[in-house]
């Protein structure tokens, strides 16, 4: 090619999904050249720096020179259309130009690129040395069978399975190898092979994984002009690198830059699906959930008639996820979305149903510290000696609260399964008598708690549809429409508030917010879309959705592959949740079964020190250790907020900035992150400390004393402590290290976790 210097007009670059895994795992100081090496080439890719060429033997593969010793991969996919598939060291270019495959998938029609060189040193191991001339004897060893052996080359190549990888692919004998395989693998390749280990069966994997996204005969790169492999890109995942941050978001950020634009196969097919009723989507971290949820948001404002209305409703359990899934939104819709989407978090949104009712309440939020503390004021006042008032402060959140219990009959029938101590009609009868009281109580002093806020926010919403039900009632009698000024008793028309609702983090939703929900939309199909995972639950919020109006059964599905962490640091997690059984929010359990990660990194590390003054150095050390990442993208995880500030304080000492995560997110955008767990659900850091993982505070020896008096809520408060614990470990992406001083957490004793 003949270098010019001159600028050229028009110059597309574009990154094939997995080059970011590869560039990030880099020196720094190559990922900087890597940044500055984008920016130039979209400038004019035939100056004579970058040494453009195409690779002896390839049709469309090219290099350019990065730095002195790196050199990037690219196709050209037409004109001034690039797509940067690889950055290597020049040497592996050279000495393996036979070994780069690369082309149209005929099923996909997407491009797809594999070093094959890499895979088979990797995943199948370089070939040992010889064997001595006289072996020692020795017993036979049967070798493991091939895990495709079934399946033919051709039924392979049908399922859209990379055909350069179809002869490696059939040598893999272990699971390793093929998590290994996956890694490199296109992710259509991987995402087929691991239903397939799965034990799915060839035909629903057709139907499910490779038929959503195979391209029309029409469409068929075989026998493709030149303009086929930009069409060809448009259906890779692939991202357009548009400016210098564009390139820097995909590979310091994660895989959201790429996820808004892409999903997988199994992704596109549940965010599209037309339900007859509410649907679930479950699955553990970094399966994608959120990102379904944000694509499903969008798939249901396009089916809008136009309008300037909100009739989408897109809630979650706190206002810093509420936050984040508004710019996130924002990102992959852009206003047009935006603008037909109500966005609150679900106490934000009962506070908004229920000012309406009731415009001058000005009574004081109070936390469920002070609830129990009130409690005790209560009983010690009446002289009250029968119940304790935690147990009388568990029954009012849970039962009568937590279910929107109303009434005393309401009361008499509520469930109280998990509860541990059954009580009577005639205790029910107190309970109730003493509940009511409470509440007096609160009112006289101006105080209420986000708990009676959301019961009474489902109580106006289930009056609100049982009147539009009774209005339906008598229009059907009549035979057509009465008055149709007849208005609620909020002002506003009688008509559900929302047509949709799609719910983010659904395991932390109490019962009275699920009947509000339940109530804000008309029962009819794609009316509620939930998201969640009940292993990372970190409120004691237990509900059988079943039994509040929302009927999953048949219109649930389950994520398996993460994307954001390795598998070895979701081994350690998966780890800390050994033992304990987990419900599916309709009344059955929920299990990690074939839940795995593509990534490979290194061992999780366990540390100990001899006190909590030990451990801060222990962080110090590490996040200094740490040097070659940005220290926004490192993150700090403790028990207390007291251990929080003086993490802080300590990294603050020792030269390193440092942010605290409070409840309205972190007070500065640079520095290491810091926090309890209860801030970082929903979070995502490419390393990861937690800290203070010691017994006694992980869990806290305060939830010991139930075991005496109340078994069932022992073991929730030990069930959502692991939980706590295992959402902290699952936000690391690339590393992980768990410090304790003393004694460790019984959490981590399956991971071999020692005193020091």
């Amino acid at each position: 090619m003949t270098s010019t210097g001159a600028p050229t007009a028009g110059t597309t670059l574009r990154l094939l999904d997995k080059a970011d895994k590869e560039i990030v795992k880099l020196d720094r100081a190559i990922v900087g050249a890597v940044y500055k090496f984008q920016h130039e080439f979209r400038k004019n890719p035939e100056a004579p720096g970058f040494d453009l060429k195409q690779l002896k033997g390839h049709e469309r593969l090219w290099s350019a020179r990065v730095n002195r010793e790196y050199r990037a991969l690219l196709v050209r996919l037409g004109g001034n259309d690039w797509l940067l598939v690889s950055v290597k060291h020049r040497g592996h270019v050279h000495r393996n130009l036979g070994r780069l495959a690369y082309g149209i998938n005929h099923i996909t029609g997407a491009i797809e690129y594999v070093d094959l060189q890499v895979v088979e040193d990797d995943i199948l191991g370089p070939e040992g040395p010889p064997l001595p001339a006289v072996p020692a004897p020795q017993e036979p060893v049967a070798s493991d069978p091939p895990l495709f052996a079934a399946y033919s080359p051709r039924q392979l190549a049908d399922l859209g399975v990379a055909e350069p990888l179809i002869p490696i692919v059939l040598k893999l004998t272990t699971d390793d190898e093929l998590l290994g395989l996956a890694e490199y693998a296109p992710r259509h390749t991987g995402e087929v092979l691991l239903r397939l280990r799965d034990g799915v069966p060839y035909e629903q994997v057709m139907e499910e994984v490779t038929t959503p996204v195979a391209v029309a005969p029409a469409e068929s790169p075989e026998g493709a002009h030149g303009d086929d492999w930009r069409a060809a890109a448009d259906r890779s995942q692939a991202v357009v690198i548009t400016d210098d941050e564009s390139l820097r978001s995909i590979i310091e950020e994660g895989d959201f830059g790429r996820w808004k634009v892409f999903l997988h196969p199994t992704q596109e097919k549940l965010v599209g699906r037309a339900y007859s009723g509410p649907a679930r989507v479950g699955g553990g971290p970094g399966t994608g959930k959120t990102i379904v949820a944000l694509h499903r948001v969008k798939h249901l404002v396009d089916t809008l008639p136009p309008g300037r209305t909100k009739p989408v409703l897109f809630t979650t359990f706190n206002k810093n996820l509420a936050a984040d899934l508004r710019s996130r939104l924002l990102s992959l819709g852009g206003p047009q979305t935006l603008a037909r989407v109500d966005i609150l978090h679900v106490d934000q949104l009962a506070t908004r149903v229920v000012s309406e009712a009731d415009p001058g309440n000005t009574k004081r939020r109070i936390d469920d510290t002070q609830v129990l503390r009130e409690w005790r004021h209560m009983l010690v006042e009446a002289d009250e000696t029968r119940w304790d008032a935690e147990f009388l402060c568990d029954e009012w959140n849970q039962v009568i609260l937590g279910q929107a219990v109303g009434s005393r009959a309401d009361y008499f029938k509520a469930r109280r399964a998990g509860r541990g101590r059954s009580v009577s009609r005639t205790d029910r009868a107190e309970i109730w008598q003493l509940a009511e009281r409470f509440t007096q109580r609160l009112e006289v002093k101006g105080l209420e708690t986000h708990r009676q806020v959301a019961e009474r926010a489902a109580q106006l919403e289930m009056a609100r549809c049982h009147k539009i039900e009774e209005r339906r009632r008598q229009e059907e009698e009549r035979g057509g429409p009465g008055n149709i000024h007849v208005e609620s008793g909020t002002g506003a028309w009688l008509r559900h508030r929302y047509r949709h609702v799609v719910v983010d983090e659904a395991q932390d939703l109490g019962a009275a917010h699920w009947k509000m929900l339940r109530a804000m939309v008309p029962q009819e199909a794609d009316d509620i879309f939930l998201v969640g995972d009940t292993h990372q639950r970190i409120y004691d919020n237990q509900v059988t959705l079943g039994s509040l109006g929302i009927n999953i059964r048949g219109r649930s599905a389950k994520l398996t592959l993460s994307y954001r962490t390795t598998r070895e640091i979701l081994g350690t997690a998966i780890g800390i949740l050994e033992g304990t059984d987990y419900d599916d929010l309709d009344g059955s359990t929920d299990d990690l079964g074939g839940y795995r990660s593509v990534l490979h990194g290194g061992r999780p590390a366990l540390r100990s020190a001899d006190s909590w003054d030990g451990e801060l150095d222990l962080v110090v050390e590490q996040v200094q250790e740490w040097h070659d990442v940005p220290r926004e993208s490192v993150a700090v995880c403790v028990p207390t907020n007291d251990m929080a500030d003086e993490v802080v304080a300590r990294l603050g000492r020792r030269g390193i900035m440092a942010t605290k995560i409070t409840g309205d997110g972190a007070r500065g955008v640079e520095g290491v992150h810091v926090g309890t767990m209860y801030r970082f659900k929903g979070l995502e850091y490419r390393r990861m400390i937690i800290a203070g993982v010691s017994e006694g505070l992980v869990p806290r020896s305060a939830v010991d004393t139930w075991e005496r008096t109340d078994k069932p809520r022992h073991r929730r408060e030990l069930q959502r402590a692991r939980s706590l614990l295992f959402v902290a470990a699952t936000r690391a992406r690339d590393a992980l290290t768990i410090s304790w001083s003393g004694e460790p957490s019984r959490f981590l004793r399956p991971l071999g976790a020692l005193g020091h």
